[in-house]
Order: structure tokens, then sequence, then C-alpha cells
């Protein structure tokens, strides 16, 4: 069968390419390996789906070209999103940081997508792998040939919506990388992203009585900061700063060199020095002091570490001031190397990917290859953890969309 457009993958970015698609009147076909379209959207926000954030701009996303995502997003906004939802009377909020959720179900957001692909006779084909993709560069109306567990299906337009290696336990794969290289597309080597970062045994040692304390910190790496909640875990560290801090801990191993670690500021906002000084004087004990912004056990415990039993024992004016200022350089900057991620089971998302260089910005489509498109996660630019990833796969979808 013959079709104007054939889009692999049914997610996020895939049914909002085929809706868009399908509205300029072209013949749309959505293949996906999966039974079930729109999983990471089910999933998402606790099941409530993040699906945008009041504030976006290139500043929220990670790529080796940062601004290739600019273009996308200034056409089809989160605004042009939220318009779609309050079109279909889905009903949202609003928590921290400008991030937008269901109130309900993220399921609404995967039967508006559906329902705006139904609108416009797109064609389904679930439950299909894809075992293999011919290009036909001299055939102008008839471009690619997929071979698939349902049959033959040709295309003018292809479009790879298949999304990262992120929680492989809803079936993600590296298809769509595997399917760029196929075709002389280079791909920026994928790397889990947003992601609980691991500690190794010399440190998770000291660190075990620590473990299971929430701490409001900012996580620091080289320029970038982000301040929520901080986690030690029995692994290592996890909680929202720490996610998305990952990021840009991950992105250095592109560059080579020698690794950096991560830092937590204990005090954010808060000159460590300065608000020690005004104690200087006292008779409280450290970990009493620190117990005021952080949690006792905590307290306790990290003071130990910094400075052994002194640091618990004696009162703060019997400290000297090369031990003072140890603690408040550790108290704004306490520096812990991961030994790596807990990997792409426990990654929101994939850093890497399709090499932005091969892509036209204003379409989507592979400069090398006429007709084929990469939309969504498949591609270089990562987002911030808080709605800023699902922006990126509407607005790639909805570009691709105008030009498939």
């Amino acid at each position: 069968m013959h079709f104007d457009v054939i889009i692999i993958g049914s997610g996020a970015a895939g049914m909002m390419c085929a809706a868009q698609a399908g509205a300029r009147g072209r013949r749309v076909l959505l293949v996906d390996h999966a039974a079930k379209i729109g999983e990471r959207i089910r999933i998402s926000g606790g099941g409530r789906c993040n699906f945008t954030n009041r504030t976006v701009s290139a500043d929220n996303y990670l790529s080796q070209n940062p601004h290739f995502c600019r273009s996308a997003l200034a056409r089809f906004s989160q605004y042009d999103f939220i318009a779609m939802v309050e079109k279909r009377r889905i009903p949202y909020h609003e928590r921290e940081h400008g991030q937008l959720f269901c109130d309900d179900s993220a399921v609404e957001i995967i039967d508006m997508l559906r329902d705006a692909c139904d609108a416009v006779q797109v064609r389904w084909a679930l439950d299909c792998a894809v075992h293999g993709v011919e290009r036909h560069p001299d055939v102008e109306h008839k471009r690619y040939t997929l071979r698939t567990a349902s049959g033959t299906f040709s295309c003018q337009s292809l479009v790879v919506a298949t999304g990262g290696l992120s929680i492989p336990q809803i079936g993600a794969s590296p298809f769509g990388y595997k399917l760029a290289e196929q075709f002389g597309i280079p791909v920026i080597a994928p790397k889990p992203a947003l992601v609980p970062l691991a500690l190794g045994p010399e440190l998770l040692a000291p660190l075990k009585p620590m473990a299971g304390a929430t701490l409001d910190a900012a996580a620091c790496f080289e320029g970038a900061a982000f301040r929520e909640n901080v986690l030690i875990t029995h692994r290592g560290l996890s909680g929202p700063a720490i996610l998305q801090v990952s990021s840009y801990w991950q992105m250095q191993e592109y560059g080579g060199g020698k690794k950096l670690p991560v830092e937590i500021d204990l005090l954010p906002g808060r000159d460590a020095g300065e608000w020690l000084a005004e104690h200087r004087q006292g008779r409280i004990h450290l970990p009493n002091l620190l117990a005021e912004h952080l949690p006792r056990r905590f307290a306790q415990e990290w003071c130990l570490l910094q400075g052994g039993e002194k640091f618990q024992t004696r009162p703060i004016s019997e400290l000297s001031n090369r031990d003072l200022d140890a603690v408040a350089r550790a108290l704004n900057a306490w520096p812990l190397m991961p030994s790596g991620t807990l990997g792409f089971a426990k990654a929101e998302v994939t850093l890497g990917g399709v090499s932005t260089a091969a892509l036209s910005s204003k379409t989507m489509e592979a400069k090398g290859a006429p007709g084929l498109y990469f939309i969504g996660e498949v591609v270089d630019v990562t987002g911030w953890l808080g709605g800023y990833n699902f922006q990126w796969a509407w607005s790639s979808g909805w570009v691709a969309g105008q030009f498939a």
C-alpha cells in the first residue's frame, strides 16, 4: 500500500505530526511496534502528564547545537499546545516552576491526539514491527519502502518518531538511530539523562547513615544550578535537582578530558562563610546550627564526615578559622563525584541522538536524504525536567507535519 507520509512511532511527536500532515490532505500511516499508542504520555507525571511548561526557551534544552530548537519552539509554542488543551476542555493546573499537568488523567491528552488523527483519516498499524527500510532516491513519489510485520508499505515522506532509549520497559529501542546511520546520518552517542546519579563504594559507605535524607538544596555543575529537592539514596543521589543537573554532568562525556564532580549547595541563596561568622562567638555546636536549615540526622552525619568528632562535640567558638573556612566551602559547594548513572531504565529521557547538523531546523528533514524526517526524542535535543521534552515533541512534530 502507498501513502504520502508514513510515521514510525505513535508517541507524542508522531501523533502530532500525523494530525498536522493529515490536516494538509496528506494520506498518512502511523506505524508502531507497540500495541498501545502514547505509552510515554500515559505514564508521565504520575499519570497526569506534565504536558508543557509556562516558560519555554532554547535555554531549557541541551544539544550539540543549542540553537537548533529555536525555530520549532517559536513556530509551535507552549501557548499553542495550551490552546489545544483548552479547546478540548481538558482541565489542568500549574505546579511549581511553571509545570502544567492534567487535573485528571494523561489519557485525556492521548485521546485528544488520537481523535485529531482520526479526524483527518490517519491510518494506524499498531503491533507492527518494521523489519527494513529501503530508499528509492530516483522516484519522487515513492522514495521509501517499509517491510513490516503487516506487509510492505511505500511513501513519499518518512518520519522517524521512535524516541530514545529511556524507559526500555515500555518498548524503547535504538531503531531510530540505526535507521539514521543506515542513510549516513550521524548520531550523537545516546546517554541517560534526567537520571539519578550513582556513587562509588568509597563514597557510599560514609554517606550510608544519611540515606533517605531529603534536602532543600541546589545541585550545580559548570554554571548550571537547580534548586529543588536533593535525595540521598542507598545507591547515590536523586531528587528533581539531581535529575536536572545529571544531563549537564553527562554532557561532559562528549568533550573528553577529566571528569568533574557535581556540587551540592546545602545553603542555597546564603553565604555560608558569613552565616558561620555570625555565630562565631557562640556556644552552639555545628550540627545544631546546621539543623536550623537541614534535617537533624543529616546535619549530624555530615559534620562527622567533614571533620570527625570534634565537629560534633566542640562548640563552634572552639573550632579554628581554617576548620570553619573548610565547612563554609563545603556547605556552598559540597563536591561529589558520581561513578555513573542508574542507566536508561531510570532515565526520564535520552541525551544525544540524531545529529542536528544533519537536519533542517525549519522542516526537520534530513539534509542528505530528501523526504526523511526525524522528530522528538530521537533527535539530539534534550529538555529540562518540567514539561520541556513534551513541548519539544509537540513543536518538532508540528513542524515536520507542515512539510512531510
